[in-house]
């Protein structure tokens, strides 16, 4: 049975004038479990919205396959990234062999470490913050095709995956030159001591990425959380005085310690390692919050205060700061200069935070921006969103940076959300399509998003959902050349 579109009525207060925002780097601005489409079964009185009844609307059929290859997902930015990394790693690796590096360690050193800083920097917040930046600086003034190019910086997670397993198995490679080197007994070879600790932090990289493979991460996210944590701080610390004993046991003979140690390149980068590491740290307090239930399945979490957040940002907060975070998108609090986070029901934390509506977060790091904020590239967008994903949307519709339409897909949102969240969004989006799921079960996503699309002339497409759905939908925009734009896991 075809689904109807449906819209609350619209509300008789004023809109909004806010200017704040969306979305997290970890994924946008909820778990994304809480964006599954719901589907129970009751009524309510809702007014027909006439653009979007049209029963009969034929969605398109997909570009020809050669034109949409690479908005296959396995042909996305994000594995390109990553086979770009991995290019690069082994063309090093083919000059390594002319050059014979194999007995050359502290260049392997180098390669270790420089593929470790990459990876590290690249989930830097304030970097973060600058990628997105320039991403976006170009407004509309390029060339439809480049700014869809630029609006997928948000893969920036494949550069760190991948850098992060070249450093693990350029120091497998380290370890197997060390060891042979040590073994023939040449002049200038390792010493014990460094051979340890290279073992020791061969072990800790190798069971940090197997512990981040997408399986065990989505199964034992806690786990691999706390693991990547303190498995990554004891391996930065052993790395520190790994390269010590590196610089010692091959500097000149006739050069102090001192002077090999400040000539070479891997303190540098270790510092700067160190620091991006420990940045997010020094900003970590314990904020009082104001919650407000509307119902069983969400919260509304007011943070009072606090400094306004930027357009598009995130906030990650935590009861455990040693062990456990979550990112959640801050929402503007009209009247005040808090900001507030929507958290709905996905899981063990999201569950206990609900249940039992803690007094205060601990917040850690800056505000970082998300992928919705890739809407100033485009002269207008439609906002996709499902269930509590309307949290990352409804900064960008308060603070009106551009021209947008909404199409929201949850069940009974006045009842899950509260009259007054619904109320603010169809003030500051008076056309918004919202789809109650428990009356009129599951929409066409596709359809309805690419119905809306064409409806609204906009350019491009921002979808804020779980990831399966975000997937099915952002391909099946740009299978039919519009672009768009979702969350990934890794990004």
């Amino acid at each position: 049975m075809n689904s109807v579109i449906i819209t609350l009525p619209p509300p008789v207060a004023e809109a909004s004038s806010r200017h704040t925002s969306d979305t997290s780097a970890d994924f946008t601005a909820c778990s994304l479990d809480t964006l599954d489409l719901e589907k129970t079964g009751r009524e309510d009185n809702h007014s027909v919205h006439p653009e979007t009844d049209a029963e009969d609307f034929k969605l398109p059929a997909k570009h020809p396959k050669h034109k949409r290859i690479f908005h296959l997902p396995v042909f996305s930015t994000h594995r390109r990234l990553i086979a770009l990394t991995v290019v690069l790693n082994l063309a090093l690796l083919a000059l390594g062999a002319s050059l014979h590096w194999h007995d050359n360690l502290p260049a392997i050193g180098y390669l270790v470490i420089s593929n470790i800083t990459i990876a590290v920097l690249i989930r830097q917040q304030r970097i973060i913050n600058l990628l997105f930046f320039l991403a976006t600086c170009t407004k509309t003034r390029l060339p439809l095709r480049i700014r869809w190019m630029l609006g997928k910086i948000y893969h920036f997670g494949g550069l760190h995956s991948a850098c992060a397993v070249s450093a693990t198995v350029w120091l497998l490679l380290f370890t197997i030159s060390a060891t042979a080197l040590r073994a023939s007994r040449a002049v200038q070879s390792p010493s014990e001591i460094l051979l340890f600790l290279t073992y020791m932090i061969d072990l800790l990289l190798v069971a940090i990425v197997i512990l981040a493979l997408p399986r065990f991460r989505s199964k034992f996210h806690n786990t691999f959380e706390a693991t990547h944590r303190f498995m990554g701080w004891s391996a930065l610390l052993l790395v520190w005085i790994h390269t010590i004993f590196l610089i010692r046991d091959f500097k000149s003979p006739d050069q102090s310690m001192a002077r090999a140690f400040f000539t070479s390149v891997s303190p540098y980068l270790l510092l700067l390692i160190t620091v991006s590491i420990a940045s997010p740290w020094l900003y970590l307090h314990k904020v009082p919050v104001t919650i407000t239930k509307p119902s069983t399945h969400a919260i509304i979490v007011k943070f009072e205060g606090v400094k306004q957040t930027f357009p598009g940002s995130s906030s990650a907060i935590s009861i455990a700061p040693l062990y456990e975070w979550h990112s959640f998108a801050n929402i503007p609090s009209p009247g005040s200069n808090g900001f507030r986070l929507v958290i709905s029901r996905a899981g063990d934390w999201t569950s206990s935070v609900i249940d039992k509506p803690p007094s205060h977060f601990w917040v850690r790091g800056i505000p970082t921006a998300g992928v919705a904020n890739m809407e100033t590239l485009f002269h207008k967008v439609l906002y996709v969103a499902t269930g509590s994903g309307i949290g990352p949307v409804l900064p960008h519709l308060l603070a009106k940076r551009v021209p947008s339409r909404l199409f929201w897909s949850t069940r009974t949102p006045e009842q899950t959300y509260g009259h007054e969240l619904v109320t603010e969004i169809r003030n500051s989006s008076p056309d918004a399509v919202i789809h109650d799921t428990t009356a009129l079960g599951k929409p066409d996503m596709v359809k309805k998003a690419y119905q809306l699309c064409r409806e609204s002339n906009a350019e491009a497409v921002i979808v804020i959902s779980n990831q399966k759905l975000t997937r099915k939908v952002v391909y099946g925009m740009e299978a039919r050349g519009i672009p768009a734009f979702g969350a990934i896991w890794d990004s």
